[in-house]
């Protein structure tokens, strides 16, 4: 008798084992695939930088690198990822591609998760910079006019301007416990140099 409730308890021990390194590997599967994503997606950036056309971050990406974001004061440093799919935004912020490219006159619109990415938005403020830098190494600088909260079903994004701008969209309120909604948070700048 003794016998099998020694063998019944080795069981019990190693059935919870087995669960806590299954749960222990469920949480860390997630962080684990964002820092690979972004190891990954540095390395096509900088293959990108060397004039290899849209090199993918890894095999079977249906998308490339296109820019570096950065807000130094807000120590954000991204890689921006060509289109605007779920696919692409799971990763990194995308660029949207019936946009203007950074620097080019028009509306460069760039998209993103209020919840990983562009969760910074939230506090930026008017005067604030962003640089986005190319593929091709161009720097350029925008200065944030300001911020507001729209509708996406009463209203479109202009990508059509006589200045260069640049437009930062997430979803909003950044609080929310459901993805999706139709409220947008836009961010929008003008380039300065």
């Amino acid at each position: 008798m003794a016998v099998r409730h020694r063998y019944a308890g080795r069981i019990v021990v190693a059935c919870l084992l087995c669960l806590g390194f299954w749960h222990l590997g469920s949480g860390a599967y997630i962080p684990a695939k964002a820092w690979l994503a972004q190891e990954l997606m540095q390395r096509a950036w900088l293959r990108a930088r060397q004039d290899v056309e849209r090199p993918p971050p890894w095999p079977w990406a249906d998308t490339w690198p296109v820019a570096r974001l950065t807000a130094k004061s807000r120590e954000i440093d991204l890689i921006v990822l060509e289109g605007g799919s779920g696919r692409t935004l799971a990763f990194a912020p995308g660029h949207l591609s019936a946009s203007a490219m950074p620097g080019e006159v028009g509306n460069t619109v760039i998209a993103g998760h209020r919840d990983t990415h562009f969760r910074f938005l939230r506090d930026v403020e008017a005067g604030e910079l962003l640089s986005i830098e190319s593929t091709k190494g161009q720097k350029h600088v925008y200065k944030v006019l300001g911020a507001e909260i729209v509708d996406s079903r009463k209203g479109s994004l202009v990508l059509d301007t006589d200045t260069a701008m640049l437009t930062l969209v997430t979803c909003y309120p950044f609080e929310a416990r459901e993805a999706g909604g139709p409220l947008r948070y836009v961010v929008t700048a003008k380039l300065l140099f």
